[in-house]
């Protein structure tokens, strides 16, 4: 562990690349699947979404359990490798179940075979993805050299969402079958999720501690942990915010590839604007890391946000009457103020956990991120879920062209809804107290409580 800067460009680089695996995975999750079950599969958009909604709910409600099993893991490969590891061949075999369609007739068991290995595929992601997020604060104890570190970690999500973004459909029409073709696409994919994480099992090493853990002594216990971390105030001024903004970035995700396909009319198009969004994130990933040295961690995360809301907003409303350059303005614009979303949520948490650890004096990064995607999960199990119902409700029908009412639940979809969702968080996160003189007072404190536990 590193307490203050000076990690290592090894350790910066080789935690980042587990994340291209983990949110090239989030990727087609959130822009292909609901598509994928409604277009290829063959089930109806409320089902699907429904199906969908079953898979987050699950995957959310695994969370804290993998969180707290991480926590009081003893292994020689420490708390969180082995979850690593033995997770990352998991996600790969669970990603080709699910792009495998089934041989069934019945809706209803399609949509069951849908819900099934979805939840599969949630339980493999959360074996990898909680022990992973728990072990940046572990890295280092330094305020801004967490930014960085997550800087890093940003940069290699984007590039696995690039991926996701522009080689999924590529992959799919390899073939002239294109149930083999999404067969292929997620074995693929699988492997790239696989390959990632073994190379972050193999370059970071958890610190070696001079005391041992606590560990929870019953089921109260369990809960009790994960009642007391929703309890605090400041992680609750973070976490709404970004349950919020992950269920909004959910829904435009789920509907991004309908809005191309059946209001603008050229799914080419999508093709173009998504992977260019993605690389107008990276480009801006490195000026926000800089800017929220001088702006600050929330107010960075509040104003980007607001950008990328009015830009969907937006385009929403004009893109498809605007044309194709408009496109790509108002993608750089989204790409601008959503590069905020992958960077300063992630490096704000560590410091409410630094925090907690301050007031109570146990270290409880794992049930952070159990309750931290839990919540997540379920805004994100909302959103898919209510995706597939307003397009079922405004009578969206696979693979033919949309009514007038049709494409205005795509629409409002993509813009008016998840906008609400944006600055509702935004209103909430103005009170969240911690900026660097509140960590420095933070570490104060640690420091004082070690220096009396040594003595």
């Amino acid at each position: 562990m590193h307490k203050s800067g000076g990690v290592p460009l090894k350790i910066k680089i080789g935690y980042g690349i587990g994340d291209i695996g983990n949110n090239l995975l989030i990727t087609i999750i959130g822009f292909y699947l609901l598509y994928y079950l409604t277009d290829i599969v063959g089930i109806a958009a409320g089902l699907a979404g429904t199906a969908i909604m079953i898979g987050k709910v699950w995957d959310a409600v695994t969370d804290p359990a993998v969180g707290y099993l991480s926590d009081f893991t003893r292994s020689p490969m420490g708390r969180r490798r082995p979850y690593l590891l033995f997770g990352s061949f998991f996600v790969f075999i669970a990603m080709i179940l699910l792009f495998s369609k089934p041989d069934l007739e019945r809706e209803i068991s399609l949509f069951l075979w849908a819900a099934g290995m979805f939840c599969l595929l949630s339980t493999a992601y959360t074996l990898v993805n909680i022990p992973y997020g728990a072990m940046l604060p572990e890295i280092t104890k330094d305020f801004n050299e967490k930014t960085v570190i997550t800087g890093f970690k940003s940069v290699m999500s984007i590039i696995g969402t690039f991926i996701g973004a522009g080689t999924v459909l590529p992959v799919v029409n390899l073939l002239t079958n294109t149930e083999s073709g999404w067969r292929l696409m997620g074995a693929i994919m699988g492997g790239v999720c696989l390959a990632t994480m073994l190379v972050t099992f193999s370059i970071v090493r958890e610190p070696v501690r001079s005391s041992p853990l606590k560990s929870y002594k019953s089921i109260r216990d369990f809960f009790r942990s994960y009642y007391s971390v929703i309890k605090l105030q400041t992680f609750r001024r973070i976490l709404f915010p970004w349950v919020l903004n992950m269920a909004g970035t959910t829904m435009i995700q789920g509907v991004f590839l309908y809005y191309f396909t059946y209001v603008y009319g050229n799914d080419d198009i999508f093709k173009k604007a998504l992977p260019f969004l993605m690389l107008s994130i990276i480009a801006f990933i490195p000026l926000w890391v800089s800017l929220s040295k001088k702006m600050g961690k929330k107010n960075s995360f509040c104003f980007g946000m607001t950008v990328f809301a009015l830009a969907l907003l937006f385009y929403s409303l004009f893109g498809h009457i605007l044309g194709v350059w408009f496109t790509f303005v108002i993608m750089g614009f989204a790409g601008f103020g959503s590069a905020t979303q992958y960077v300063l949520p992630h490096a704000i948490l560590p410091d409410v956990i630094e925090y907690d650890y301050a007031e109570n004096g146990v270290r409880r990064e794992g049930v952070f991120y159990g309750m931290w995607t839990f919540s997540s999960k379920l805004g994100q199990a909302a959103a898919m879920a209510m995706s597939g119902w307003i397009l079922s409700l405004f009578k969206y029908v696979p693979n033919s062209s949309q009514t007038a009412e049709a494409q205005l639940g795509i629409k409002l979809l993509l813009g008016p809804i998840p906008v609400v969702l944006f600055i509702t968080g935004v209103l909430i996160l103005a009170s969240y107290p911690i900026d660097e003189q509140f960590y420095a007072d933070i570490m104060k404190k640690i420091k004082s409580r070690e220096a009396e536990q040594v003595d």
